[in-house]
């Protein structure tokens, strides 16, 4: 394995952080089988974020020669009542919807969706017995209770928030379910962090090795407001990384807020209406959600000029890089209503393949699955 590229391609947008290149470099020249893995909980339509962004990591790391791996966590998803907190809903959505739409998103981020083993959590925690057990009693013994809180929060929950019995369990298990799997390359969002630096410390002492640990970009909400966004930049500049990410996790892209994400199978109407009324403050690049997704998904691998029309004059601009877009945007030479049009119209090409998948495709029947589950509860 070329050393090198795979320290590269586990680098490269939107990886966030590494930790560290080193040891993944180390992995790699040692000839170690490097098993990467990343967990999802189940619950509603798969976004940009969670189908384009995370994927795009897969594929890079495929691309490396990685063996890569998705874990559908159902019983955390069960832990977090998510569908009703029905295990034999989750368990049902997981193996269809939510699997089809990873996979479709693998292929759109120029991955191989068959060199991706899907894991179902309960099917691996039925198979492994009292030796998964055992290992989420090891995590717990070299845990503090206060640290588990802590983590859970960055899960999304606020530190005020009544926790369940079950929820205290969450992090542990996750935390297990890396060692369970003999995972050297665990990868999640930023939001996953806490999680992963539990495992990377007391793996060593617990299991015989520590992990390396991949976490990647997160897309804000197309409806983020100006004073989150104030926020945000704020603890950003500030170099508050604890208080930056508490804020995200609150204003990433969610399927919880339907009008602030673009689904991969959204209508061509539904993409352009949603990145039109984005917020997208003029003159502004840090953490703007609509360069945000022009950044991270239309110029990720792009080979050919990005074109931006200005709707009054008619003029048309072509962008060789991001950077160079960027630019023009700070300097105010570029309207936010002109890039949002670009942008939409990109991204309608980009989901083109999922949309099809699911409207016109196999994976039809697996979209009005989840609807109509949705819609009884």
């Amino acid at each position: 394995m070329d050393a090198d590229f795979l320290v590269e391609m586990a680098s490269r947008e939107p990886t966030e952080e590494l930790l560290t290149p080193e040891r993944l470099r180390g992995l790699a020249e040692s000839g170690a089988r490097l098993v990467h893995y990343i967990g999802f909980e189940i619950s509603g339509l798969v976004h940009l974020g969670t189908g384009i962004i995370s994927m795009q990591k897969v594929a890079d790391l495929q691309r490396a020669g990685v063996e890569t791996q998705v874990f559908l966590a159902d019983y955390h998803s069960w832990i977090n009542r998510k569908l009703g907190g029905d295990l034999s809903t989750i368990r049902r959505v997981a193996g269809g919807y939510f699997k089809e739409a990873l996979r479709v998103s693998i292929k759109i981020a120029g991955g191989d969706p068959d060199r991706t083993k899907f894991l179902m959590g309960s099917e691996v925690y039925e198979k492994l017995g009292i030796d998964y057990f055992t290992n989420v009693v090891k995590v717990s013994m070299d845990t503090t209770l206060s640290r588990v809180r802590r983590s859970i929060t960055v899960l999304g929950r606020r530190e005020a928030e009544a926790l369940s019995f079950a929820q205290l369990l969450y992090v542990p298990m996750q935390v297990a379910d890396i060692f369970s799997l003999g995972v050297n390359i665990a990868h999640g969002g930023m939001d996953q962090r806490k999680a992963h630096v539990i495992a990377m410390d007391i793996g060593e002492k617990a299991f015989g090795y520590k992990p390396v640990a991949l976490h990647h970009h997160l897309l804000p909400g197309l409806g983020l407001d100006q004073e989150a966004w104030r926020r945000l930049v704020e603890a950003k500049k500030a170099g508050n990384k604890e208080e930056f990410s508490n804020i995200l996790v609150d204003v990433k892209m969610s399927k919880s807020k339907p009008e602030t994400a673009i689904f991969i199978h959204d209508s061509e109407e539904e993409v352009r209406r949603k990145v039109m009324q984005a917020f997208c403050p003029a003159g502004e690049a840090e953490l703007n959600p609509v360069l945000e997704i022009t950044r991270y998904i239309v110029f990720r691998d792009r080979v050919e000029p990005f074109e931006v029309v200005n709707r009054k004059t008619g003029e048309r601009v072509t962008f060789s890089s991001y950077r160079e877009l960027e630019e023009k945007f700070k300097e105010r030479r570029v309207h936010p209503q002109d890039l949002k049009a670009a942008v939409a119209e990109e991204l309608v090409r980009i989901l083109e393949p999922a949309r099809k998948h699911f409207t016109e495709g196999p994976g039809r029947s697996y979209l009005e699955d989840l609807k109509e589950i949705r819609i009884t509860r």
